[in-house]
């Protein structure tokens, strides 16, 4: 199974589950894609967050972190971890700077379409969308000099 981040024409955001990336294609092509908020049949790929089970059992194969460095401590296997996923975090995201507070409240009022943004907020403004109950994550991101 591949799930796909999904979007319709009036900014709903939502999962799709495919057998192949071409049966997308095909359900797309033949009209048979539904946004479930809104049933506009208008619907696209979105980049797709990465997904991390952290509570699922490991598989069989050791993760590629961990096959080139076997020895490695499990602390610097992490910070390889939370490298790249903050590297695909900044790759697929558009920076909005001190404006995320005001875009990321517009996405959620439904007034401009959904995209994936990060930016800078206060405490204060972070602790205001989360009581509007805006999804908003923060993450410790260091300064852009020691990034690798």
């Amino acid at each position: 199974m591949i799930v796909f981040d999904l979007l319709c024409d009036l900014g709903h955001r939502f999962e799709g589950w495919f057998g192949t990336a071409g049966d997308f294609a095909a359900q797309k092509a033949r009209g048979i894609l539904a946004c479930p908020s809104c049933g506009s049949h208008a619907i696209d790929r979105v980049p797709s967050a990465t997904r991390f089970n952290a509570g699922a059992e490991q598989a069989a194969q050791p993760s590629a972190a961990a096959q080139h460095a076997p020895n490695k401590d499990p602390l610097a296997v992490a910070q390889t971890l939370f490298s790249r996923m903050l590297d695909e975090i900044l790759a697929k995201t558009e920076d909005v700077g001190a404006e995320f507070p005001a875009e990321a409240r517009r996405m959620y009022y439904e007034e401009i379409p959904a995209r994936a943004i990060r930016g800078l907020a206060t405490g204060e403004e972070y602790e205001s969308l989360v009581d509007e109950g805006v999804p908003v994550a923060r993450l410790p991101v260091p300064p852009s000099g020691s990034l690798n």
